[in-house]
C-alpha cells in the first residue's frame, strides 16, 4: 500500500478547539463523501491533544513548532492512486476537498509527502 501523510496546522484565526470541531466534523463528512471517487482505501485523522507533554517532547529534541494534526490517507498502489486521479470524479472530488481545506489549515504551513510502511511493531494488514 502507498500512504499520503499530510501534518497540518490550523489558520491562525482558529482557535484549536474550532480547527479540531471543523476538521473532525465538517470536512470528516466531506471526506467520507468524497474519499471513495478517489479509490483511497483507508483515512484516518490523528487530533493533537493538549498535554505538558508535548512541550517536555519538543524541547527534549530541539524540535520545531507543533502539528495540529496528521492526516493519513490510503491506497492499494502508485497505480491506484494514479488512476483516481486520472478520471473527472476524482479530479472534482480532489479539488471540493482542496476547497475547503483552504477554509481550515494553513496550507503554507503544513506538509504532504507519499510514503511506503515499514512495520517493525505491530500487526501487518496482510495477517489480519
Amino acid at each position: 500500500m502507498i500512504k499520503m501523510l499530510f501534518a497540518i496546522r490550523r489558520l491562525p484565526h482558529l482557535s484549536p478547539e474550532e480547527f479540531h470541531r471543523y476538521w473532525r466534523e465538517d470536512h470528516g463528512r466531506l471526506a467520507q463523501k468524497n474519499l471513495p471517487a478517489l479509490r483511497v482505501k483507508r483515512y484516518v485523522q490523528t487530533h493533537t491533544i493538549d498535554t505538558p507533554f508535548n512541550e517536555v517532547l519538543r524541547e527534549s529534541r530541539g524540535g520545531g513548532e507543533p502539528y495540529d494534526g496528521v492526516v493519513e490517507i490510503w491506497w492499494d498502489s502508485v497505480e491506484e492512486l494514479e488512476a483516481a486521479f486520472s478520471t473527472p470524479e476524482g479530479v472534482q472530488a480532489s479539488e471540493e476537498l482542496l476547497e475547503d481545506e483552504k477554509r481550515f489549515i494553513d496550507l503554507p504551513r503544513s506538509s504532504m509527502w507519499f510514503a511506503e510502511e515499514e512495520v517493525f511493531i505491530g500487526v501487518q494488514e496482510e495477517s489480519l
